[in-house]
């Protein structure tokens, strides 16, 4: 089939296009232009900006495909763009979420679609407009308009990723075990959780081009490791061979300290992040998670070992401040013993 991905180079969008080549599609990549990845087989490149919504109209005139997979919409204005823009020229909208809209706290563990109602406070922005889009997109499908598949991420992680850790730190978590540094932990680290990473969730996208009994479905993909957040960390240890110094912290303080980095834990991370893939599987029968936190956790290894071993000094002063505020408390807690 002809698939248009826009994105096409983010960590999960290019797992899509490998995913895609290798499946035998014939592959287009909307962007801006700015970064152009060395593929495994050919892909047409449309640049331009969607947030120019009639110049992006205009691009995409007298071009029809049978699935458009948009990976760079965040709300619902965006998505109203790519639906006026396809909805005569695509047979199939393939539209990445987020787990995020679920609303917290969850009515199922693990956590089922059916189940679950969409997320309605605004103080947390990425959820909330998350969950107006699909409440769009509802809206779509309820009148026939195009054929919509939404399918909602959890965390995940792969080669590009900016996301890894409680800081989002990523490097800064090798060269903290490294040198010995304490790490930031949320709460006391045994929320349960799924590591998901981008080849496997690829295989969802990928798996519902054409695939007609994903039509008007939302699905969420995720892996299916039972692990809690300390693993995360611990894990980076063991491939490390050295025991990291893990420091706990209450996400209701560290928000406190920095909203705009931490909501995501006091809104969502604090939450189990155990998902229910019955409904996927069933409709996606090539959705099959492969990939082990170990085994991923290597690969993001040895992506920072040959291109991104770049520490964050900010983010690492902020976690020496943090870790030396947690000291501070523990020996004033000590010192109520006395």
């Amino acid at each position: 089939m002809k698939a248009l991905i826009l994105g096409g180079t983010g960590v999960i969008s290019r797992q899509i296009v490998e995913r895609g080549l290798m499946a035998g599609h014939e592959v287009a990549v909307f962007n801006r232009g700015t970064k152009r990845l060395p593929f495994a087989g050919d892909v047409e490149w449309i640049h331009g900006d969607k947030s120019d919504r009639a110049g992006f109209a205009k691009l995409m005139e007298g071009r029809r495909f049978d699935a458009v997979i948009d990976m760079i919409s965040f709300n619902e204005t965006d998505a109203r763009s790519t639906v006026e823009t396809f909805k005569h020229s695509a047979g199939q909208l393939i539209i990445c979420s987020s787990v995020a809209v679920y609303k917290r706290p969850y009515r199922s563990n693990p956590i089922r679609e059916d189940a679950e109602e969409l997320f309605d406070n605004p103080v947390f922005g990425y959820a909330y407009e998350k969950a107006q889009m699909e409440r769009y997109l509802q809206q779509v499908i309820r009148e026939g308009e195009l054929p919509v598949t939404i399918i909602r991420p959890s965390l995940t992680y792969g080669v590009g990723a900016a996301n890894l850790g409680v800081l989002r730190q990523n490097y800064n978590i090798v060269h903290r075990i490294r040198s010995g540094k304490p790490l930031v932990m949320f709460g006391d680290g045994t929320t349960p959780w799924s590591f998901t990473f981008a080849p496997d969730l690829a295989k969802a996208f990928v798996g519902a081009i054409g695939n007609k009994r994903t039509f008007g479905q939302a699905y969420h993909a995720t892996n299916e490791e039972v692990r809690v957040w300390n693993d995360l960390y611990l894990e980076f240890g063991r491939i490390l061979g050295i025991e990291p110094n893990i420091v706990h912290i209450p996400s209701d303080l560290l928000i406190r300290a920095n909203p705009g980095l931490f909501a995501h834990l006091y809104y969502e991370k604090g939450y189990s992040g155990l998902m229910d893939n019955a409904k996927v599987k069933r409709d996606i029968p090539s959705f099959e998670v492969a990939i082990s936190l170990n085994e991923g956790l290597q690969m993001m290894l040895d992506w920072y070992e040959a291109e991104a071993d770049k520490v964050d000094a900010d983010k690492d002063a902020l976690e020496d401040r943090l870790a030396d505020l947690h000291a501070q408390w523990g020996r004033q807690m000590d010192a109520l013993n006395v």
